[in-house]
């Protein structure tokens, strides 16, 4: 196992709530339950025997032979804080080669000459990569080590050669196979991740939304937030001996964000269509609920994030037969367009603070301004409205909206704001963005937050508005003090938003 080393981060307060600092006290890995513990032990002994073999086969250090064979993908409808979009069906994937580990910033830097990573330190993960960006390196890399690039970009096409012996990314059914290691259940330990075995925002374990004023329920108790990248393997392995699987960084996979077929299917490679592409296994700044196996997370191939970044598979046989996806989807996402057309500034607030920003942009831009309101509005009680809003997200509730937006055609870009509530977007947001449509306009997403910056809030947004073009966010810390002025207009410029 790699010697490992860390940074410990001062503790943030979380947005909309700070929550208990107890220190986990349950062994997550399931510690105790004999059944538990006889499959894992299987599925242990399995892993070692496989990495006999990827020795055996000269393959490049830390991978190791995933196995494949047939599983339930997605999530059974009971599960805690599923999302509609996770359908199980049953799945056969064939053998792959893993690597143990994500991309660090000295394997990116050796290949690539550069490295784009917000925090930075040769053993941490690379990230704000885009899947574009990910593509490259593993052709690069594949070039580099004498193995046949598997990507071939040309005009608005990107072309897969499943034949090719060189790196390539999982697909989202591989993805989910490997996460998972034989086990059925929101993730492959017993209970949750923890603070002491996963780097995520700690203080929110699984289903801690639903025992947020009596903790004592949980089964893993809040822990620590570390609030950055930590070095790769710097935890115990799982099953299949992958390290961070859960959290730490995302991990762009080949396929397009789409709905999943309901047959049996054997080495899907996703959607046709689309230039969402998926992510799996969540980030330093996730909650528990958004790391599960089954979870899926989309965002524009062009864009990349402090929280993504790459792990690599290779072939356990040649396959047959070429894949295409697209470069550029609806003739904007490639696009830095020259001037935003007529803009509208959205936002829902509660407390003031997402108020507070929209107001210092209608101010910059002059542009309009459009409060988002609610027929029966949330309690002006803290503790209530924390309370409410968890239950909303849970049942994906889509509540009653008092305000409409008269002529929504005429706006070309909309600066949607709302506070980070639960680790993604608050419920009316989603009731304003499927009440109108937004095919070929820009969103572009401004969020309040207490530490987790945007959560899973723009997964969210660009799976309810698919035929949108994305714009830059913005995350302010609660109202943004001081720097909130120069915050907005910078940010204004990067999204070719005119001051007026």
């Amino acid at each position: 196992m790699r010697k490992t080393a860390f940074f410990i981060a001062v503790m943030m307060t979380l947005s909309l709530a700070a929550c208990s600092q107890t220190e986990p006290s349950v062994d997550s890995r399931g510690a105790g339950d004999p059944e538990r513990s006889q499959q894992e032990e299987s599925i242990r002994g399995s892993a070692e025997e496989v990495t006999e073999v990827t020795e055996q086969a000269n393959l490049p250090e830390h991978f190791v032979l995933i196995p494949g064979g047939t599983f339930q993908m997605g999530s059974p409808e009971d599960e805690a804080w599923r999302s509609s979009d996770e359908t199980q069906h049953t799945m056969t994937v064939s053998d792959f080669y893993m690597s143990q580990y994500e991309v660090t910033q000295a394997e990116y830097e050796a290949v690539m000459g550069e490295n784009p990573s917000y925090f930075t330190g040769e053993t941490l993960p690379v990230e704000t990569v885009t899947w574009l960006d990910a593509v490259a390196y593993c052709n690069a890399r594949s070039e580099q080590e004498g193995r046949t690039p598997v990507y071939t970009l040309d005009g608005q096409t990107v072309t897969w050669d499943r034949s090719a012996d060189g790196y390539r990314l999982p697909t989202e059914a591989e993805w989910e196979y490997a996460c998972r290691a034989g086990t059925e259940g929101p993730f492959y330990m017993q209970y949750s991740p923890s603070a002491e075995n996963t780097n995520f925002y700690g203080r929110y374990p699984y289903q801690i939304e639903e025992n947020y004023f009596s903790q004592d329920n949980l089964e893993v108790q809040p822990g620590q937030y570390r609030e950055t990248t930590v070095a790769v393997g710097s935890f115990e392995p799982s099953p299949f001996g992958l390290y961070d699987m859960y959290g730490n960084v995302g991990e762009w996979t080949w396929d397009a964000y789409g709905p999943y077929g309901t047959g049996e299917q054997t080495d899907p490679a996703g959607a046709e269509n689309g230039t969402r592409r998926v992510y799996r296994g969540g980030g330093w700044n996730d909650f528990a609920k958004n790391m599960r196996s089954a979870y899926r997370a989309a965002m524009d191939q062009e864009k990349g994030s402090f929280n993504i970044g790459i792990r690599l598979v290779l072939n356990g046989a040649a396959g047959a037969g070429n894949v295409t996806g697209m470069l550029a989807g609806n003739g904007a996402q490639a696009q830095e367009p020259e001037a935003e057309g007529k803009v509208l500034i959205a936002y829902f607030s509660w407390g003031g603070n997402t108020q507070g920003i929209a107001e210092e942009i209608q101010s910059q831009t002059g542009a309009e301004l459009f409060e988002i309101t609610l027929e029966e509005p949330y309690s002006e009680d803290y503790n209530t409205v924390l309370e409410e809003a968890q239950r909303d997200q849970r049942e994906q509730a889509r509540p009653e909206l008092a305000s409409h937006v008269e002529n929504m055609e005429q706006y070309e870009t909309i600066l949607l704001g709302y506070p980070n509530w639960w680790a993604s977007i608050p419920m009316p947001i989603a009731s304003f963005l499927e009440e109108y449509d937004f095919s070929g306009k820009t969103i572009v997403p401004f969020c309040s937050h207490g530490g987790g910056r945007f959560g899973q809030s723009l997964t969210a947004i660009a799976k309810l508005a698919p035929d949108a073009v994305m714009g830059e966010g913005l995350s302010v810390h609660y109202s943004g003090g001081s720097t909130l002025a120069e915050d907005v207009s910078a940010w204004l410029e990067q999204n070719h938003i005119s001051h007026q």
